[in-house]
């Protein structure tokens, strides 16, 4: 992990580039998307919002100074698969569709309701949930999921459910476990860092290069739905402290005392 900007100011002048650029940026490419979206298929929304994403992906890396290295890229699967990534911020929303060909995201049926970009969104393949839906939720989940997954798409799934600060952990949730059950699809595990450079809720980030690191395809033949989701789950909380040892230092000497 390289070092963040020696200096503050230019970290926000930087931010706040990258904020007015958006703003400027996304609200009349949305307005046209929706418009020109009306008669085309799923499949051509997707790749017609892709443009607005390598934009912004490519200002995450040159106006933000966020550029990122990637690990493990030979694990990615040829066929369709569930990613069952670490969430620490907005970063990885943007720069895993690059990652991963063809990707769709489980999210919250709430962001429909921001200004443009949920409106658009909400015209893509992108999966839709309702947290408050309980089991109709997991069962929408696993319909919607395995169509993407036949239609060729990857599903990334954030099982921590919401963002977790660096060398934080929320519970890991079942959803994605169940549908890789259902489908028969491999889970590949992401770990990753974004979160010391792009804080939640952050306006103003820090540059550096961040890490992503995708780990070996679990393959859900034959195991529990809470198998899968503990083998992704031990493995990218391991990974996580190998690409990020100096946010765990303290809680493995705590592990090594009590163990001893």
């Amino acid at each position: 992990m390289s070092s963040p900007d020696a200096s503050p100011m230019l970290a926000s002048i930087r931010s706040l580039l990258f904020l007015l650029i958006l703003v400027i940026v996304t609200p009349p490419f949305t307005l046209i998307f929706i418009l020109v979206s009306l008669p085309l298929s799923l499949h051509q929304r997707h790749r017609l919002a892709m443009p607005w994403v390598r934009f912004a992906i490519w200002l995450v890396k040159h106006v933000l100074g966020i550029p990122y290295r990637l690990i493990g890229a030979g694990n990615i699967p040829p066929r369709s698969a569930i990613v069952f990534s670490k969430h620490q911020s907005a970063w990885e929303t943007l720069v895993l569709q690059e990652v991963f060909k063809d990707a769709v995201f489980v999210w919250k049926k709430e962001i429909r309701r921001l200004p443009f970009f949920g409106w658009a969104l909400a015209m893509t393949p992108m999966i839709e949930i309702d947290r408050e839906a309980g089991k109709e939720a997991i069962k929408h989940l696993i319909d919607q999921g395995r169509d993407r997954l036949d239609d060729g798409y990857t599903v990334i799934i954030f099982p921590e459910g919401t963002r977790a600060p660096p060398g934080g952990k929320n519970r890991y949730k079942g959803g994605g476990a169940l549908l890789a059950v259902a489908t028969g699809a491999p889970v590949v595990p992401v770990a990753l860092n974004s979160g010391e450079f792009w804080g939640r809720n952050a306006l103003f980030k820090k540059s550096g290069l961040a890490t992503i690191s995708i780990g070996p395809a679990i393959d859900p033949t034959g195991l529990s739905a809470s198998e899968v989701l503990a083998r992704a789950e031990t493995w990218i909380e391991a990974e996580m402290r190998r690409i990020s040892p100096h946010l765990y230092h303290d809680k493995n000497e705590v592990a090594a005392q009590t163990a001893t």
